[in-house]
């Protein structure tokens, strides 16, 4: 039996799906206020489970016959006041699952992580798998989160679990475009005039569960992967996604020294009136980065063949289109 924890999120339900396709057996971890539209279908066919990975009962009712887990909940922000949230579910939430997967005996555990764990310095423009973290201003309080949680993986490691790390770039994939990597399609539907001056490193949602896919049946046991597919920059992935939308594209750059002011006030109206920020200084300055992770290792070791990026965006486009054009 292979268990999900997020079965449900943007990577979670693809890695479902595709297990399912393949006849897996398959259970999967939901909260129970878990938001269920990613989930197609087949979602009949998934045994889901009511827990929550900080719930050390719950995790340990639910792998307690799992011979695998895939660990793919964790939260993503850049919200300040919502920096409390982030350490404990990436971290503790990481570290529960790890214990519980020790205390019932998981066979192999695969973390999806970020390429924001591999930590980002200056002067360093290519980062592979052998990069070490060391503290910088470059590093956001998501990647320290998701840094920590490597830690309890590895240290899963050295009790004896056998555990393996993907760390994707920028995901696109079908999502809810209110959440995660999505927005950057809602943006763009929206019409917003502005862009930044900076480079994303990209990643098709199914060349994720490609490699996960390929760690299942294969032993790369304390190893990580980078996926990512390319990099480019977000005013030439607007334009791209602007024209499969039918929409007009970002065209007004702004400065740093701008975006950073506005990031400032919004933070502030946030903390006034308790909504969520629009942008924040942490995300301006992960939009602002021109950093490129290698994804060699991932073609050498796993033969991964990544998707053409203007495919991964027909991909995309079409579900949002589909989705989106009769009530947005």
């Amino acid at each position: 039996m292979i268990v999900i924890t997020g079965g449900n999120g943007l990577i979670g339900s693809a890695i479902a799906q595709r297990l399912l396709s393949e006849g897996v057996s398959l259970s999967c971890l939901k909260r129970e206020s878990s938001d269920m539209r990613l989930t197609d279908p087949s979602v009949q066919q998934i045994e889901w489970k009511t827990g929550d990975i900080l719930d050390v009962s719950s995790l340990n009712e639910c792998f307690r016959n799992a011979s695998v887990v895939i660990h793919t909940a964790a939260k993503v922000s850049f919200d300040p006041k919502e920096k409390r949230e982030l350490f404990q579910v990436n971290v503790e939430g990481t570290k529960n699952v790890v214990n519980a997967c020790l205390a019932n005996g998981v066979k192999k555990l695969i973390h999806i992580s970020s390429v924001a764990a591999l930590g980002r310095q200056k002067g360093i423009s290519l980062i592979d798998e052998t990069n070490k973290w060391e503290e910088s201003p470059f590093n956001s309080s998501y990647a320290r989160s998701k840094y920590l949680a490597e830690l309890e993986i590895y240290r899963g490691i050295e009790e004896g679990l056998p555990a393996s790390i993907v760390n994707p770039s920028l995901v696109l994939g079908r999502g809810d475009w209110e959440k995660s990597s999505s927005k950057l399609f809602q943006y763009v539907w929206k019409e917003n005039m502005f862009y930044s001056n900076g480079q994303c490193n990209y990643v098709d949602i199914r060349d994720v569960v490609e490699i996960v896919f390929k760690l299942l049946n294969e032993t790369f046991l304390a190893q990580r992967f980078i996926a990512s597919g390319g990099v480019i920059t977000y005013k030439d992935l607007f334009e791209k996604i602007a024209l499969r939308l039918q929409k007009k594209a970002p065209s007004i750059k702004v400065n740093p020294f701008l975006v950073n002011a506005i990031a400032t006030l919004e933070e502030m109206k946030s903390w006034l009136f308790n909504t969520h920020p629009l942008v924040t200084r942490e995300s301006v300055k992960s939009t602002s980065e021109k950093f490129t992770f290698s994804n060699q290792k991932s073609i050498y070791d796993l033969g991964i063949k990544y998707h053409p990026l203007d495919k991964t965006i027909d991909y995309c486009c079409e579900y949002y289109l589909r989705t989106y054009s009769t009530n947005k």
